[in-house]
């Protein structure tokens, strides 16, 4: 038997893959992430499926409701918001699991970032203004950062910033980014990203934090910081432009010029 680590998205019941629903509805048991999981997914579990809020569990106590259930040959779902590949603590549980030798898979989610972008209605690369993302958070009461990670550091880089765990902490966010943006530059919090409640707030770095507070926002919250935030006047992509070569010849001069290499 197998447990299934499965990405249930940044909030919105219908965001799930359908490969997570179709395992979902034929595990015998799903463990979820209580304060963060919609309840309307576990309606996707078999009728008779045991359901176990991990909320209030720790590693421990996870892991062995995941060793219980493969031994007794029992398929595990293992519900995690968002992606499973981003801020997900899923790495020391599969490390649990091949000390014990149960087996498991991880199928992807929509990430919250993913959705804070699609509520801002922002592509986060645009050509001539940024390429790179970088997705992070700041050292508080949790794992401290590794050395070279803190924001001033990242912050030179000048690319769009995403801060996961970090809203309750938005002036120290804003203090730390301002030597290297600006009190310009373009910033927004998306607040539960794709539900019924989802709160988008936009401005700069010279406002968004009194925004933040304002609005009473201290989790379940992505902070963005960049300026393809803001941009308008940019060059279109090479991939749709009338200069590119496309179709069968296009690659067959891509492959003709690399066996001449």
């Amino acid at each position: 038997m197998t447990v299934h680590f499965i990405g249930a998205g940044p909030g919105a019941a219908d965001l799930i893959t359908l490969r997570g629903a179709r395992l979902l509805a034929r595990c015998e048991v799903c463990l979820y992430a209580g304060s963060l999981v919609p309840r309307e997914l576990l309606d996707e579990c078999p009728p008779d499926a045991r359901l176990v809020d991990t909320a209030n569990l720790d590693l421990d106590q996870i892991t062995a409701e995941l060793v219980r259930a493969h031994e007794a040959g029992q398929d595990v779902a293992r519900l995690h918001s968002g992606d499973p590949s981003v801020f997900s603590a899923v790495a020391e549980q599969m490390r649990r699991l091949d000390a014990a030798g149960v087996p498991y898979e991880v199928v992807p989610g929509v990430p919250a970032f993913a959705a804070a972008a699609a509520a801002l209605k922002r592509e986060l690369t645009v050509p001539t203004v940024g390429q790179t993302v970088i997705l992070t958070r700041i050292a508080q009461q949790a794992t401290p950062m590794p050395e070279g990670e803190d924001l001033a550091t990242l912050g030179r880089s000048g690319a769009l910033l995403v801060l996961h765990l970090a809203a309750r902490y938005v002036d120290r966010v804003v203090g730390e980014l301002l030597p290297h943006y600006g009190a310009d530059c373009p910033a927004a919090v998306v607040a539960m990203a794709s539900r019924p409640d989802e709160l988008v707030l936009r401005g700069t770095l010279a406002d968004i934090a009194d925004q933040v507070k304002a609005a009473g926002v201290v989790r379940t919250a992505v902070i963005m910081v960049g300026r393809t935030l803001g941009a308008s006047q940019f060059r279109d992509s090479h991939l749709y432009s009338t200069e590119r070569e496309r179709g069968c010849a296009a690659e067959t001069g891509q492959l003709r010029a690399a066996q001449a290499e």
